[in-house]
């Protein structure tokens, strides 16, 4: 059919991506005179619609011997999206010019084209549009032309918030000629960041940084696993279940490092370098404070089943030495992305993972075991000389990760470099950010989520495993519970992130939230049941299921929600948004369990009853208990059997708050969550945005 120039339709799209790098120049050709043959077509029959116009100045004759040069084209946003069968056709056609073009001209093809084009600031122009990672929001569509180059450097404008996995995924969602913002949220494809690499392929440099960002996250995760692990069991010995809660609040500050990370990203001197100005310091404060703490820590701990001032100075300590990990973590997530070349930047998370899950693994489930002395007794030491104390102690523990700890910043301060960077961001602007992430309707409905959704299987994680201790499983039955669920969960987590890929994630939260549940009341079962002789092989092994099925869902949800805070993150302030959502999401599990711990202690009800026929004075190991008392309390508990006497435990408070938990966590799921979260996935990526 003619056009109104006279011309015909064309019957034939132009061909997409060039399948060889010999045939770009061709493909460049064909491209470029099929643009400009009908462009006047386009022109004249919708002038608003997408349209690649000239630039250069226009040439009326071609001398005969003079060969065409290809002009460089400028890529206009439609405005309208009612069309025409001939002009969804040009669109399709137009779409496919753009493709190779973004390609080309991003490549080697911009610098020959730069030597044979005008000096007018023609390739400046493509080279900007083709560099863009911003979406298009007037029609909802995303600007094909923003690449993986421009979303590098915007991850690095917010270097201590960004994911590098959730970055590329983002990339790779944005980058899909289907993405739109009015759609439900998409799933991620796994298979979009290309062929991956195995460590030995890397190249030398970038093997020496990731072996380098392991180390800097395993020192991390040592405090971390003695903070939140270790410390709380060897509290539980000499003080009650709100002593242990408020020393709870010791890792508050990984939960909150969002408020201070723009400080840490922005205040920086060049003569150390943008990330060492932080790292070193931290390391060095962080190496003296666990020498220190390890000269006073047993005394410390002594002191602290005495009275609950002392029990208060203990946590505030723990609180700073959390506070310099948390504040180093920082920094080392924005070196992270910077020490890897940009097509390994996977593997910073990788190093992430490994580092921390390593400190944590170290300090939590190997010291529990070496500190046992049946453990050590057992296993280590001649059955005719037992001591009274394990292969390792709190106070050598920490001397030694401190002495390791300035080693290593001794090394790092002489041995690394940093690359000299330019520091782009300001303070103003990402909190400027995260208040705008805040006003969102969605987000606060979402935050609102977090803050309550762990509150049903609060005492099932923060006591299950202290309760355990206190009815007589002994300190090496639990780390080697610990240590055989590891492997477990290590196994189980590929699977999981297949799930996630192939159902929508928080279907699959949903159904973790469940069995969280489900785990709670299996664990006050297991925890009920315990073998008046005490533990035996079966009950062993019951303990390890449970203790299997709470961490396994623990992980399911955790996995499920990080890809969906993936997916509805605005790119361009993507490291803002992810580490927004999950500061949240922890805050919900950390502030609950103060709380849960102290009313744990409010509802037992124990009395501490007198012996019938007085002992005798070589096997008492304190005053004589002349009569009643109510031995709720650790303190008063120990009193109680150093005296003689027996604590008789008519209603244990870990039942009661269990199961009002785990009403709770039914109530508020059907009530609330579940209809929320339904209702938010199925929300289109629009409505998580703040430029929509």
């Amino acid at each position: 059919m003619p056009t109104q120039s006279g011309e015909p339709v064309p019957s034939y799209i132009a061909p997409s991506f060039p399948l060889a790098v010999d045939k770009r120049r061709p493909s460049i050709h064909h491209a470029q005179h099929t643009q400009n043959q009908y462009a006047p077509h386009r022109r004249a029959e919708n002038p608003p619609d997408l349209e690649l116009q000239e630039i250069s100045s226009p040439t009326p004759q071609t001398k005969p011997n003079e060969k065409l040069r290809p002009a460089p084209l400028r890529l206009y946003a439609p405005s309208t999206s009612l069309l025409g069968p001939e002009s969804a056709r040009l669109r399709e056609l137009d779409s496919a010019i753009t493709t190779d073009f973004d390609f080309d001209f991003e490549s080697d093809n911009e610098t020959q084209m730069s030597k044979r084009a005008s000096r007018k600031g023609n390739r400046t122009s493509v080279a900007r549009r083709g560099s863009s990672d911003s979406l298009d929001y007037e029609n909802g569509h995303a600007n094909s032309s923003g690449k993986m180059n421009g979303l590098v450097e915007q991850r690095r404008k917010h270097t201590p918030f960004e994911s590098p996995t959730a970055g590329g995924q983002a990339a790779s969602l944005m980058g899909r000629s289907s993405f739109t913002l009015d759609d439900p949220v998409p799933a991620l494809g796994g298979n979009d960041e290309g062929p991956s690499k195995g460590f030995f392929e890397l190249s030398k440099k970038d093997q020496r940084n990731f072996l380098l960002l392991v180390m800097l996250y395993l020192l991390q995760g040592i405090p971390m696993g003695l903070a939140t692990g270790s410390v709380p069991f060897l509290l539980k010995q000499v003080v009650s279940y709100s002593s242990i809660g408020v020393f709870s609040l010791a890792a508050y500050p990984y939960s909150l490092k969002l408020f201070w990370s723009p400080i840490v990203d922005a205040v920086w001197t060049p003569r150390v370098g943008r990330r060492k100005s932080w790292i070193l310091p931290i390391q060095t404060l962080s190496g003296f404070s666990m020498l220190w703490l390890g000269s006073k820590v047993q005394q410390m701990l002594q002191e602290a089943g005495q009275d609950d001032t002392s029990v208060w100075s203990f946590t505030w300590w723990w609180f700073a030495l959390v506070f310099l990990c948390a504040t180093q973590d920082i920094a080392v997530d924005g070196w992270a992305l910077t020490l890897l070349s940009e097509e390994n930047l996977a593997y910073a998370s990788t190093a992430q993972t490994v580092g921390l899950t390593g400190g944590h693994f170290l300090s939590h489930t190997v010291f529990l075991a070496f500190n046992s002395k049946e453990f050590a007794n057992k296993w280590f030491r001649p059955v005719d000389a037992p001591m009274d104390v394990g292969l390792m102690t709190l106070d050598g523990y920490l001397k030694f990760w401190g002495w390791v700890y300035l080693a290593v910043t001794f090394g790092l301060a002489i041995m690394k470099r940093e690359e000299r960077t330019k520091n782009n961001d300001g303070i103003a602007e990402v909190y400027q950010s995260m208040w705008g992430i805040l006003k969102l309707k969605n987000v606060q409905t979402f935050i609102i989520i977090h803050l309550i959704a762990k509150i049903g299987f609060q005492a099932n994680d923060a006591v299950t495993s202290l309760k355990l201790l206190d009815k007589g499983f002994s300190q090496e039955d639990l780390a080697l519970t610990i240590l055989i669920d590891f492997p477990i969960e290590l196994s189980l987590g590929y699977y999981i992130g297949k799930w996630c890929q192939t159902y929508p994630p928080m279907h699959i939260w949903c159904w973790a939230f469940v069995g969280r549940l489900v785990a709670a009341g299996f664990a006050q079962l297991v925890v009920s049941i315990f073998p008046a002789d005490g533990t035996t092989l079966w009950y062993l092994l019951l303990v390890i299921c449970e203790h299997v099925l709470s961490t396994f869902m623990n992980t399911v949800m955790f996995v499920a929600v990080s890809a969906f805070h993936a997916k509805i993150s605005d790119p361009v302030i993507g490291g803002t948004y992810m580490t927004l959502l999950a500061t949240v999401s922890n805050l919900g599990g950390t502030f609950p369990r103060y709380f849960v711990l102290k009313f744990v202690d409010i509802f037992t009800v124990a009395t501490c009853e007198p012996p019938s026929l007085p002992p005798k004075t070589e096997h008492l190991k304190g005053p004589l208990v002349t009569q009643a008392f109510s031995c709720a309390l650790e303190a008063d508990k120990h009193r109680c059997r150093d005296g003689g006497g027996h604590c008789n435990v008519t209603t244990d408070g870990y039942y009661v708050m269990n199961i009002i938990c785990i009403i709770i966590g039914i109530v508020t799921f059907w009530g609330f969550i579940k209809p929320a979260v339904m209702r938010i996935q199925a929300l289109p990526l629009r409505a998580w945005r703040l430029s929509a």
